[in-house]
Order: structure tokens, then sequence, then C-alpha cells
């Protein structure tokens, strides 16, 4: 089915030169002289590159279906990640590069979906959000938040490190978000 730019929705995926790119953001421009066109920022599914691009208004696209499997993420062997289809329990193996700077989240029994284009697996998607508990980090010390948007760094259970505010403790539960890596809030303990 082919699409054009008037179609255009945040998350859509489609081909471009015989890749499958994936649209993050788009903006409709009608300049007062020539014609229309749309600015995008695209992301290229197999390689995670984003790219901004820009295109005639009304321009066609082949349209890529993207199936999501979900998958869970059972454990870590060197740079190789074991994942199990949590339909068919059948386990695979992959390699951390294939989820780029996300794979610093995974936990185990962490659900990820795998993104299936023409029964070819291009990425993988994380939780937008995860809950980490702080494994190291310096402690606050009084007065080092006189200018409010002070922060520290941290290493979370997963062993990736982030910048957390200084009131941010070893052992406390923080939610970080995967896409920017950056700290959300902190989580109350159960």
């Amino acid at each position: 089915m082919a699409i054009d730019t008037s179609d255009f929705k945040n998350g859509m995926a489609f081909y471009i030169d015989g890749e499958v790119y994936q649209l993050l953001e788009f903006q409709h421009v009608k300049p007062g002289k020539g014609g229309a066109f749309v600015r995008t920022r695209l992301k290229k599914m197999k390689s995670g590159n984003v790219i901004e691009k820009t295109f005639r208004s009304g321009e066609k696209f082949e349209d890529a279906y993207v199936e999501k499997k979900r998958m869970q993420f059972l454990y870590r062997s060197g740079s190789e990640l074991t994942l199990m289809d949590l339909d068919s329990y059948e386990q695979v193996g992959v390699e951390e590069a294939d989820f780029g700077s996300g794979a610093q989240y995974l936990k185990e029994e962490m659900e990820v979906s795998s993104m299936v284009v023409d029964g070819e697996t291009l990425g993988y998607e994380l939780p937008n959000t995860v809950e980490l508990m702080v494994s190291v980090t310096d402690p606050g010390v009084k007065g080092d938040t006189v200018s409010g948007g002070a922060t520290k760094p941290a290493k979370l259970e997963t062993g990736a490190s982030i910048q957390v505010p200084f009131h941010i403790n070893e052992g406390d539960m923080i939610k970080v978000d995967t896409r920017t890596n950056a700290y959300i809030e902190r989580v109350s303990k159960k």
C-alpha cells in the first residue's frame, strides 16, 4: 500500500531506497512562495541512525508493516544476550550491539519488543521507562543543592551510569527514561 506525506503519523514505518525507516517526528511547511514540503526526523530501523530529511508535499512511499514480537530478556553471556519469544518460548542469542545504548538498562526478566519487517528482525525496543536500583553513588552533602538543578553521577544495578539529583542515595529505586538516559523520579519502595 502506498502512503504519501499527508498520511504521516509519528511511529509509522516505510521504505526509502529499499531501507525501512521509522518516522520520529514531522512538520508540514507551507512557505509563502514555492511548494509545500515536509521536514522529518527518521530512524533507520536496521542501524538505529537518526537522520533529518525533507520531502515534497504529496511524495509517495511504500508502507512497511512492522510486527512487534514480545520477548523476555533472560541473561547476558559476554556480549551476547539471550532472549525468549513469549509466544513460542524459543530462545535466541542476540548481540548486545543490536540493542544500542538501551542494552545498559536490560534487567533479567524484562520484557522487550522485537521489531520484525518481512521476517527479518531489524531492531529491539525497550520500555520507555525502567525502574532500577542505584548501586553506587557519592553521598549528597548538605549545601550541594543550592543551585537547584545540581546532579551527581550514579551507577545502576545493570551497570548503566546516569546523572541523578543529590538527594538520591545508594539502594534507592529510581525511574529512568531509556530513550533519553535521564533520571525521572525516585520510586517508593514496595
